[in-house]
């Protein structure tokens, strides 16, 4: 059991490394799209494909540094917080929701409190957060909404330290601070 539990720790820190080095290499080819890019044009938008980096995230309270998959079914949220298909990238107008497992990077998410800053990196967007609300709802309850502004939203399962099958989900809620292009 400890090996089968090693292994899916190490497959998906491969793959989060290759998710950071894919991510990293699509920055550069923005920059150079940027670069080229008359001043009017829209900005360019990653393709959305299951397991590839959509976004970074950084939360300094709790040391979390990682790059958003696109997608949330097991193997991609074993390499990083995954993004819900269908709902906005970070930044954008529109409620972007990010979950992640309990027990790998969101391991201390319980630490999380209103006022606390999220960064955020999707496409040529940089945003800045300050968390707004933070709640404990019924894993099988209703959580996510969609808004007309730009609204993140976090999810994972609660509590953070339980073992088995969790009875609840925590669901965090940002809006942003700053927003402008990526560096």
């Amino acid at each position: 059991m400890l090996t089968l539990a090693a292994a899916r720790y190490a497959s998906g820190a491969v793959q989060a490394d290759r998710a950071r080095a894919e991510w990293d290499a699509q920055q550069a080819a923005l920059a150079v799209t940027r670069a080229r890019a008359s001043a009017a044009g829209p900005g360019v938008r990653p393709a959305l494909v299951e397991g590839a980096p959509v976004a970074h995230i950084v939360i300094p309270r709790i040391g979390l540094d990682e790059i958003v998959l696109e997608g949330v079914r097991g193997n991609d949220l074993n390499g990083g917080p995954g993004h819900v298909p269908g709902s906005a990238l970070p930044g954008e107008r529109g409620n972007s929701v990010i979950s992640a497992h309990r027990d790998r990077h969101f391991n201390h998410f319980d630490k999380l409190a209103v006022g606390d800053t999220i960064v955020t990196e999707s496409g040529s967007l940089r945003t800045s957060w300050v968390v707004t609300g933070r709640r404990v709802i019924e894993k099988d309850s209703p959580a996510l909404f969609q808004t007309k502004e730009a609204t993140l939203t976090l999810t994972t399962c609660w509590p953070i330290r339980y073992f088995g099958p969790a009875p609840e989900r925590l669901i965090v809620t940002a809006k942003p601070a700053t927003r402008g292009p990526a560096a």
